[in-house]
């Protein structure tokens, strides 16, 4: 897999000194995604042969709300938004993480602010943010999913993958070719797609009475985005020969599984890695769309701070899966986060072995181990 992509070097920041032993247990590491809707942080420690959660943090900041009208980030968005990414430098600082990245995606790409509020939010927190390409993302994608890609649970090995990630601003829809026996894969083309759930409920709204016709002019308005993609890649012929597997990053497809699974909260372990039947993701969604907005605030897994970006994700899954109908979806919880402390774990391996002080062999860390790595 490509890694040469700019932040995976220098640009890294150091908070904390990483022991010289990286011992993979007492050395952490900080991953942080600013989306359009949620700020999201991660920390993780070094195993053997991956890495655990230690701490993480989750908060619906609507950044990118009133962006498509405005083209601008709202003072109350930015307000609550620098608010989090103080609390996670509070959090960063409290458990000495020693190597961290932060990124920033489709709101700030986008806002003709966006600048200046990266200025305000780094002086704020304390610490570098770097707004990344919709390459870049789609590339850490497939990166945190690599270990899904070639798992042997989901039948024979297949030469292509298709990955979508349904974001708030923006979806990223990735090409990769896959090397099963290598353990690799490369990005043979990506999507950006300026479709997200924040973006299309502003769009389509109110989402309170959604009616059928809206919906599907949601559908169809995103669908318009990936046929070029089709028509240049023709993924639909290799799905015909049996040669891909489709996987789905994101809050829209695990809502979906955890529906499907019926579980009385939300459970990643129970989501992470299950094979979602496209017919019953189309039953759910039909079930989301009949329930009505105050019964999916009150779902267990969904809650009244996603509630308004339920039907609108449905309706971008529901393009995808329009274009390219596939029988199964793999479901992943896992994104940008998982991707970035797995190349800051490659980063901290290198630094080891050219260090002067030789690793015990059960601390070196392999390409495959790293790229099969779960997180948990």
């Amino acid at each position: 897999m490509d890694h040469s992509l700019p932040w995976a070097g220098s640009s890294v920041n150091r908070l904390f000194p990483l022991s010289n032993g990286m011992s993979g247990e007492t050395d952490l590491f900080g991953a942080l995604d600013l989306g359009t809707n949620n700020c999201r942080l991660m920390i993780a420690a070094q195993t053997v042969g991956g890495f655990r959660v230690v701490d993480s943090f989750t908060r619906a900041v609507r950044l990118g709300e009133g962006l498509h009208h405005t083209g601008r980030l709202s003072e109350d968005a930015m307000g609550r938004t620098v608010e989090a990414l103080q609390i996670c430098a509070d959090r960063l600082a409290r458990r000495k993480v020693g190597m961290f990245r932060a990124v920033a995606t489709e709101a700030c790409r986008r806002a003709v602010n966006g600048r200046d509020f990266i200025a305000r939010a780094q002086a704020a927190a304390g610490f570098d943010i770097h707004v990344i390409s919709g390459r870049e993302e789609a590339s850490l994608a497939v990166e945190s999913c690599a270990n899904l890609i070639h798992n042997p649970r989901f039948g024979p090995p297949r030469n292509r993958a298709l990955l979508f990630d349904i974001g708030g601003g923006s979806t990223e829809v990735a090409w990769i070719r896959s090397d099963t026996a290598q353990q690799t894969e490369s990005l043979i083309g990506y999507l950006s797609l300026p479709v997200g759930v924040v973006t299309l409920s502003e769009q389509f709204g109110p989402m309170e009475d959604l009616t059928a016709e809206r919906y599907r002019a949601m559908v169809e308005y995103t669908r318009t985005f990936l046929n070029d993609f089709e028509n240049v890649h023709r993924i639909r012929s290799e799905i015909r020969r049996d040669q891909v597997r489709l996987i789905g990053t994101s809050g829209t497809v695990t809502t979906l599984a955890s529906l499907i699974l019926n579980l009385p909260r939300y459970a990643r372990a129970a989501v992470d890695g299950s094979l979602l039947p496209a017919s019953s993701a189309r039953l759910a969604m039909r079930k989301l769309r009949d329930m009505g907005l105050s019964n999916i605030e009150s779902h267990p897994c969904i809650g009244p701070d996603r509630a308004l970006f339920v039907l609108p994700g449905c309706a971008i899954f529901e393009a995808i899966h329009d274009i390219w109908p596939m029988q199964d979806i793999i479901v992943a919880d896992r994104g940008l986060r998982d991707g970035m402390i797995l190349r800051m774990l490659r980063k901290a391996s290198s630094m080891s072995r050219r260090s002067t002080r030789p690793l015990h062999p059960r601390q070196a860390l392999s390409t495959q181990n790293l790229m099969q790595a779960t997180g948990l």
